[in-house]
């Protein structure tokens, strides 16, 4: 497993200012206290400053489908990123 999963971590503890948060890939946005709709776009918005990618906004929503959990959101990071490269 490459280090993706505690960089993201890093961020969501900054963007709920819970040093506490830990999170695997099974973790959902309904597991993490505070994380509604407006949380979710802070959330976008650092991993992207982070990362240094983008989203379209039809892969911001497609986040909040059914099923999807932290381990897509590293998926779709991780192909963001591949493209940079």
């Amino acid at each position: 497993m490459d280090d993706l999963l505690p960089q993201l971590q890093a961020t969501l503890r900054q963007v709920f200012n819970d040093d506490e948060l830990t999170i695997t890939p099974e973790s959902t946005a309904a597991d993490i206290e505070g994380w509604d709709s407006m949380m979710h776009i802070n959330v976008v918005i650092a991993v992207e400053k982070r990362f240094g990618i983008k989203f379209a906004s039809a892969e911001i929503n497609s986040l909040k489908d059914e099923g999807q959990n932290i381990g897509t959101f590293l998926d779709l990071v991780r192909r963001k990123l591949d493209k940079k490269r």
